[in-house]
């Protein structure tokens, strides 16, 4: 059946819902050395999730720097239109208290990563971050991520009001020890944007959700 479908960094935890990355080979995916700069021919295979509450432990992450140069333009609106999102993406960084990645505490919306390229840049990943669900508030802003197909179009609104078209090159799911996060929060290569969420099945005793699934869509 088809479906359709580290820079400072690491983990997003909030309340009861929580993403995590941690860092270091694909699990089912095709590798790509710079993604966005060369094309990716074949999305991955990916695993339904599971059901169930979520509160994975957090990892720590080093303190981030804001990009320095041009004036950085955020992301504050995220279209996709083939799994129905419409979602505001707010700006999130490091908690000075846990030293984790923060994150927005509710599922429908998503978190933009600050200390990272803004829309504007010339270069590198624009990464942003979402619930796949919560055990009390339901489905998440990506909790249909996995269904995007190579080709499929998103949208992305920056606080200049300008909208901002993007196409899926690849969709890649990696377990949480092995994800390479040097790649995806990339401040050089190919302009691209990440997308990020819980993947793979759920552990009910450690309440976490196994991988992380990537989406990584270039200028369209």
């Amino acid at each position: 059946m088809t479906v359709r479908k580290r820079g400072a960094l690491a983990a997003m935890a909030a309340g009861a819902a929580a993403l995590t990355v941690a860092a270091l080979a694909t699990v089912a995916s095709r590798p790509t050395a710079d993604v966005g700069a060369d094309e990716v021919t074949a999305l991955a295979g990916t695993t339904p999730s599971a059901a169930g509450s979520r509160s994975p432990a957090p990892m720590p992450v080093r303190k981030g720097e804001l990009p320095t140069g041009a004036e950085v333009v955020p992301p504050v609106g995220l279209r996709i239109p083939a799994i129905g999102v419409t979602a505001t993406v707010n700006a999130v960084g490091i908690n000075p208290q846990t030293g984790e990645f923060e994150v927005p505490p509710r599922v429908d919306q998503v978190g933009w990563y600050r200390y990272g390229p803004g829309l504007t840049a010339p270069a590198g990943s624009v990464v942003i971050s979402g619930h796949v669900d919560s055990s009390t508030q339901g489905k998440g802003a990506f909790f249909r991520l996995r269904e995007l197909e190579q080709g499929d179009r998103l949208a992305v609104t920056g606080s200049d009001g300008q909208e901002r078209a993007y196409r899926v090159i690849a969709r890649e799911e990696y377990q949480k020890t092995r994800i390479p996060l040097d790649r995806y929060f990339a401040r050089d290569g190919g302009q691209r944007l990440t997308l990020i969420t819980c993947g793979g099945p759920f552990d009910a005793d450690t309440r976490r959700y196994r991988d992380n699934l990537v989406v990584t869509a270039v200028p369209a």
